[in-house]
């Protein structure tokens, strides 16, 4: 039965994820909530690790819950159903298209679909920014409102936006760079 959550569940995620991997995570926020399979920590985690390891977001992400979830038939699973629907819709469009690329209506639709694609990108980018930089969590048990932020990553936040500003190196070199801080503080205690 898990599986065909799994399956289900990644299937809609891709087919209605517009934009990206980045796009999925409103989707993933809402399966955390409606299944209580995974948790905001684990979209953190899973949002670390696939911006840190080589391949699409969506497929990352797909690989990591469904791997949490269900062991590597899982992940198989959870990547199969993500990637369906857009199999689907390219064969279906390549049909189509083909006769219909100059109708307006066509166009139209395409030039529809961008606005759609910011939006859904930009509440991706608010829930990770949600995520790393705030403890409701710990807010909402202290009521100090100290705790409702998380110090150490507005730190290096800021500290890694000044380096990016001075040194202008590839963006890999910052995704390793932070991947070893990240990991340096975990086993620290930090």
């Amino acid at each position: 039965m898990i599986y065909l959550t799994l399956f289900i569940e990644f299937f809609k995620i891709g087919l209605f994820a517009i934009g990206g991997g980045l796009a999925t995570l409103p989707f993933l926020q809402d399966f955390a909530a409606r299944t209580g399979l995974i948790t905001s920590a684990d979209i953190a985690n899973m949002i670390a690790i696939s911006e840190s390891t080589p391949g699409p977001i969506g497929i990352n992400s797909a690989t990591y819950f469904g791997y949490q979830i269900g062991g590597v038939p899982g992940g198989i699973i959870a990547v199969v159903g993500l990637v369906t629907p857009s199999i689907i819709i390219i064969i279906l469009v390549s049909q189509f298209l083909k006769k219909f690329k100059e109708n307006r209506y066509v166009q139209g639709a395409f030039y529809g679909l961008r606005p759609a694609s910011t939006g859904l990108i930009a509440a991706a980018c608010f829930s990770v920014m949600q995520i790393a930089l705030f403890s409701q969590d710990l807010f909402a048990q202290t009521g100090v409102f100290t705790d409702l932020f998380q110090w150490k990553h507005i730190l290096l936040a800021v500290i890694l936006f000044f380096v990016i500003k001075k040194t202008n190196k590839h963006p890999i070199i910052y995704l390793a760079a932070s991947a070893v801080i990240g990991i340096v503080f975990h086993f620290a205690g930090v």
